[in-house]
């Protein structure tokens, strides 16, 4: 395959103002590489030796596998091939002396390399500045990657293969070099073969050869050196299976350990196992090859690596970088789709799958393979776009409203975060939705101490004191009477328990779900401020830790939702198994509905949704009291977060933006451009109009 040309100095593609302030991006995009991996170094060499570096220990300790006269596979510990442990083993000596500093920093200079090369393989045309900025991004990302996380921490080997097949496809000179690499990656991780057909079929086949025969000679030069590993591994163990944990068990993101995770075994599971791997193969091989000769090498070697996941008996978590090379790929062809993409391989390869989905089994078959189907999704679902389509370089543009003049000039302070007309992807909507959710359970769970949480209960306890003595010094100490009053009323208490634990989730998001398919435009402003609001109440809860009144010993607060707390008990606030019940200010719950209001006030069309949208956070304010789940000044605080959020949106983005009116010449533009029939000299008249329309 070929290079990427580079060539010039950075400082002759930008001059003047604009060159210093790309010069002050890239370095500051290393410097966030640099503080990355000084950091994933960092946390590996403060952990204990025994804690660290296990896979490593297991093999070439004192104890290690490699030490062993008899086989490697004797433990089940050793995972790699024949020819891994016959590399290995003259090694054993020198490893055991740089056991710690040597193999973190070695694998760290790894990572750094397959960065380097895969940001020299991106696709033409790429602009100067997207080359130049491409290595720092790479290397960051492969930083934050779980694969290089596993393997810096374990002390694998399982970034050399895939920097193997990298060096062979984008710098080896000549076909038989190429191969060679590809071969010895091959001899160490068998299912990377798949790229001897990528190899033959782009025309590169004494590549193809060569990869073979290397791979050969590695498998018979160590089958003849350890006659009894060998037959261990390629027979009984089948290319590994059982070595290192359990087929099925979750860090198995292959065919062959959903399968088994989905109950089904024997030899109907193998069938099964080897016609889907049959079929992923020939169809991600095609893909791979039309993009191959499309130009886009790097996005063909990703989608036969990620055939490579899929079909291996077995792999494990640290052998997964496939996926996240995938990140190439160019797909959709509206601006706004554009990032979708790289969105879900990057969340799905940096971030826990309980971060991406519920706790739920409806999504625990796609929670539990989340990898798995994102390396399926690159081999043969997702089309991305070739190089010939008009919208590989130039997507169909965003449409933006035109910016309402702010009362103080300097308002708004980013005037790049323009207000955008058109309806926003409701993928990367639930995404967003989702991680917030997720920062907002870890942030509650993280404020409510160490340890058994006695001392943040404590912690908590002491600041309600110090909130109910204000609230005397204001004689705003309504608490008591509210929730007794309340509870002595049968149908009162019932009603605001079930307005309690009912609303506070279901009206924001049907708040939502009405302005992004009404009001696309609103629903941006109001996402937004609800956003920032929520990230300041989560200061909040981390900042103060607050027990509310019905977990206050001594305040006689009855908890009318969950029943009377047993104070008696030193875990007495059981619910925090759940959830952290110390996180009461700001208050969320009033926060969340008075943000409610405010929008229904300002966006619905009729006064009586106007009402009824006020109506809800005094609901809400009314049950959070007499149930005795907050103060009445977190329902300040809440207030505040609210507030805050607003106000922060206008400040970088401006007053809100008018959305377009039935009749007008933007509404028809708008319309045209959803509907996709929109020419270019359609959308340059409509634009015209809807300047008109909003100038006049």
């Amino acid at each position: 395959m070929a290079n990427v040309e580079h060539s010039g100095r950075p400082g002759e593609a930008f001059g003047g103002e604009a060159g210093a302030r790309f010069r002050m991006a890239r370095l500051g995009l290393w410097a966030v590489a640099a503080i990355l991996a000084v950091r994933q170094v960092t946390d590996v060499l403060r952990t204990p030796s025994g804690e660290r570096l296990t896979d490593l220990e297991t093999w070439v300790g004192p104890d290690g596998v490699l030490h062993v006269k008899g086989s490697l596979y004797d433990s089940t510990q050793f995972t790699g091939t024949p020819f891994g442990g016959l590399v290995l083993k003259p090694l054993t000596k020198a490893a055991e002396q740089a056991l710690g500093w040597g193999w973190t920093f070695g694998t760290l200079l790894l990572v750094v390399a397959l960065g380097l090369v895969a940001a020299r393989a991106l696709p033409q045309p790429v602009s100067r500045r997207t080359a130049l900025l491409a290595a720092p991004v790479a290397i960051s990302l492969l930083m934050l990657s779980l694969p290089v996380r596993n393997a810096l921490w374990l002390g694998q080997t399982s970034i050399i293969p895939v920097l193997f097949v990298l060096l062979g496809c984008f710098a080896a000179r000549g076909q038989r070099d190429s191969g060679l690499c590809i071969g010895l990656a091959a001899a160490l991780q068998p299912a990377l073969l798949l790229f001897a057909p990528l190899l033959w079929f782009t025309g590169r086949r004494r590549a193809a050869l060569s990869t073979g025969v290397t791979f050969a000679v590695c498998t018979v030069l160590a089958w003849a050196a350890m006659p009894n590993d060998s037959g261990t591994y390629w027979v009984h163990h089948f290319a590994g299976v059982g070595l290192g944990g359990e087929a099925d068990a979750l860090a198995n993101q292959s065919l062959h350990g959903a399968l088994l995770r989905f109950g089904l075994s024997g030899p109907m599971e193998i069938a099964l196992f080897l016609a889907l791997a049959a079929t992923v193969s020939v169809v991600a091989l095609r893909r791979a090859v039309r993009y191959a000769r499309d130009g886009q090498l790097l996005l063909a070697v990703a989608i036969t690596g990620c055939a490579v996941v899929a079909v291996s008996p077995t792999a494990w978590q640290h052998q997964l970088l496939w996926v996240l090379l995938a990140v190439v790929g160019r797909a959709g062809r509206r601006a706004a789709d554009r990032t979708v993409w790289p969105v879900v391989v990057v969340l799905v390869m940096t971030l826990p799958a309980k971060a991406l989905l519920p706790n739920q089994s409806l999504f625990v078959p796609v929670r539990d393979n989340a990898v798995l189907l994102a390396a399926l999704a690159a081999a043969v679902v997702v089309p991305f776009l070739s190089r010939t389509a008009p919208e590989f370089v130039r997507p169909v543009p965003t449409d933006y409203a035109q910016p309402v003049p702010a009362r103080f000039r300097p308002i708004p302070l980013v005037p790049s975060l323009r207000r955008v007309l058109t309806r926003p992807n409701l993928f990367l909507e639930l995404v967003a939705i989702r991680l917030v959710y997720f920062a907002y359970q870890q942030v509650r769970l993280a404020a409510a101490g160490g340890g058994d949480g006695t001392a943040g209960r404590l912690r908590a306890e002491r600041h309600g004191r110090q909130i109910h003595g204000i609230e005397r010094f204001l004689h705003l100490d309504i608490e008591h009477w509210a929730n007794h009053t309340v509870y002595g009323v049968g149908w009162l208490r019932e009603f605001f328990g079930f307005y309690y634990e009912s609303f506070h989730f279901v009206v924001p998001l049907t708040v939502l779900a009405v302005l992004c398919v009404r009001r696309p435009v609103d629903y941006r402003w109001a996402r937004t401020a609800l956003g920032f609001a929520t990230a300041f109440a989560l200061i909040g809860f981390w900042l103060y830790p607050l027990a509310p009144p019905r977990l206050m010993p001594g305040l006689g607060i009855i908890d009318t939702v969950h029943g009377p707390q047993d104070f008696a008990k030193p875990d007495y606030g059981t619910l925090t198994e759940l959830t952290n019940q110390y996180a009461a200010m700001p208050s969320l719950h009033f926060g969340w509905s008075l943000w409610c209001g405010i929008v229904i006030a300002v966006t619905a069309p009729k006064w009586w949704m106007k009402a009824l949208g006020l109506l809800h956070p005094l609901f809400t304010v009314s049950a959070i009291i007499a149930t005795g789940n907050h103060w009445v000044l977190d329902a300040v605080g809440g207030a505040a977060v609210v507030a805050a959020g607003f106000g922060v949106g206008y400040l970088l983005q401006g007053p809100r933006a008018a959305a377009p009116r039935r009749g007008t010449g933007l509404y028809r533009y708008v319309r045209l451009r959803r509907m996709g029939a929109t020419s270019h000299d359609g959308a340059a008249d409509g634009r015209t109009a809807a300047q008109r329309s909003l100038s006049g």
